[in-house]
């Protein structure tokens, strides 16, 4: 998995199949925080803007996913 992404386009899809495979039960919820919390870390400036998800990336991944990334987020 890459960490730093430029393109948010290619950072939305990493974000998508990670929280995809959570919501198919293909990994645990701990691996989720993991992937997501290196991803966050490494891009953070890209992914939220003002405590939110930007608004490119919302529409690209939708309710369901912003709402997972917003929880580990949050957690973390």
């Amino acid at each position: 998995m890459k960490k730093v992404y430029k393109d948010p386009k290619k950072l939305a899809a990493c974000l998508r199949d990670i929280v995809d495979f959570y919501l198919d039960d293909v990994i645990t919820y701990d691996k989720l925080k993991v992937r997501l919390t290196i991803l966050i870390n490494a891009n953070e400036d890209r992914i939220f803007k003002d405590g939110n998800v930007t608004s490119k990336l919302s529409a690209l991944l939708g309710e369901t996913r912003v709402a997972v990334i917003n929880k580990v987020s949050s957690e973390g």
